[in-house]
């Protein structure tokens, strides 16, 4: 009864899960298409050390070795929770003890080592959310779900812990007493004292009660927390990884050129020829103004975003008190794909452009339009605030670029929309009519021609 309850459960968990990051996966493509496949061996490189091997994160030594016991109990649980899989299924105890041997005892000490230290960071982490009022912790973007989000994933890792130390505890005592099925797997770190020190003197019916329940504990906790990730920002323990191996290899520096605006220059300056006869074409929409204009990298980084707050906390806009926040404009940027995802799973045709109605029969990101944007999420302010420096995008730990979102809005705002900020008009007409910032009554390369015709 157990093993079809088991496979119950472990089926509809993987099932609804699967379902949820089909969605995100979907969420994420509807980003416009772009081609990110050069210098693969740089990118495997950047996987390596930045995602797998944590890089970045020890710019802050305290946090990231905190993170780091947590990360890696994380990945060698893996393995216990793959047993558990088989147990589950097969109705077995402990299925790799008897294959592994002593190698077992040293497996699952290990785990139980690092998972007192993840016990520790998890409530150093808690502590330092809630009672030390960390600034970047304590932002506008960080009430309500994003604070509780923060909490919970905490929670449930001291849950798990308390599941996986329940089980192993209680088994090494049952297997003291020699009971049926629990057979001897050597000493544990740390069960072996702490099992006898919790649960010594209790009964055999108990104890195999108490080694149960740690042990649906444990695997159910996995199974909620699975199904919690796609509307957690932990999703970056799945994300992080692509989003480094696609993030822009570029210098920090360098913008990208948006052909059109180049090859127009180009021509005004006669480095190209263009054919006056030649028919318009309908005038292209510049930068991005929501998430089916920006490219699926960058809607990838918005899922991906740890809302850690590094960015935030070392932008000169946000330090000054101006309402910039990089973290913020991330988040935006994957709430209004997760509204937009939403929509077009209603499959409500109120949400279809006005001169698509008649002849649509389905609701599609080719048609879809609800009469919002980016722009009712961020305002020009946080856009106007960025001075361009790169702060964001050196201190996030998984290569994140918001100031690539940030250029792309400003660059539609700008160059369709004809807005932006007033103080940034004479400058505009200045390039306009004399190719430079300064209102000068002379082209700025006047002086290269006096100087040729004076030789």
């Amino acid at each position: 009864m157990q093993q079809i309850i088991f496979a119950i459960v472990t089926i509809a968990a993987f099932g609804f899960a699967a379902k949820q990051f089909l969605k995100i996966r979907r969420n994420i493509f509807l980003g416009k298409d772009k081609n990110i496949s050069d210098q693969p061996g740089v990118r495997w490189k950047n996987v390596l050390l930045v995602a797998f091997g944590q890089k970045k994160m020890f710019k802050r030594w305290i946090p990231a070795v905190l993170h780091l016991f947590i990360y890696v109990a994380f990945l060698f649980t893996q393995i216990e929770l793959i047993e558990l899989l088989v147990d589950g299924f097969f109705g077995t105890h402990r299925f790799f003890a008897s294959m592994l041997g002593g190698l077992y005892t040293v497996v699952i000490s290990s785990i139980e080592l690092l998972s007192v230290g993840a016990f520790f960071a998890t409530l150093i982490f808690l502590i330092r959310r809630n009672l030390l009022a960390i600034p970047r912790f304590q932002m506008d973007e960080m009430t309500g779900f994003p604070k509780f989000d923060g909490n919970m994933i905490l929670v449930l890792e001291i849950i798990l812990l308390i599941g996986v130390f329940s089980m192993n505890g209680a088994d090494k005592v049952l297997q003291s007493m020699g009971a049926e099925h629990y057979h001897m797997t050597g000493n544990f770190a740390v069960s072996s004292w702490l099992g006898p020190a919790l649960f010594g003197g209790l009964s055999e019916t108990t104890l195999i009660g108490i080694e149960r329940f740690g042990w649906w504990l444990h695997i159910l906790t996995v199974y909620a927390f699975l199904n919690y990730l796609p509307i957690s920002k932990h999703l970056h323990i799945m994300l992080a990884f692509p989003n480094v191996y696609f993030a822009k290899l570029a210098q920090k520096g360098e913008m990208e050129n948006m052909p059109e605006i180049m090859n127009e220059v180009k021509s005004m300056m006669g480095l190209i020829e263009t054919d006056p006869d030649a028919p318009m074409d309908e005038l292209p929409e510049f930068g991005s103004n929501d998430v089916m204009s920006l490219d699926w990298g960058n809607v990838l980084s918005a899922y991906t975003c740890t809302e850690c707050g590094r960015c935030t906390s070392v932008c000169p806009a946000n330090i000054t008190g101006k309402k910039l926040s990089p973290r913020k404009i991330m988040m935006d940027v994957r709430d209004r794909a997760t509204e937009i995802g939403k929509k077009l799973d209603s499959g409500d045709m109120q949400w279809v452009k006005e001169e698509l109605k008649a002849e649509a029969t389905t609701l599609t990101k080719e048609n879809f339009d609800d009469g919002k944007s980016l722009f009712d999420y961020i305002s020009n302010e946080e856009l106007h605030a960025c001075t361009t420096c790169n702060a964001c995008v050196e201190a996030c730990p998984v290569l994140i670029n918001p100031l690539d979102i940030i250029l792309k809005m400003r660059r539609y705002e700008i160059l369709t929309l004809s807005a932006g900020p007033k103080d940034w008009t004479p400058m505009f007409t200045s390039i306009e009519n004399s190719g430079g910032v300064w209102q000068l009554p002379d082209a700025r390369d006047k002086w290269a021609e006096e100087a040729t015709s004076q030789n």
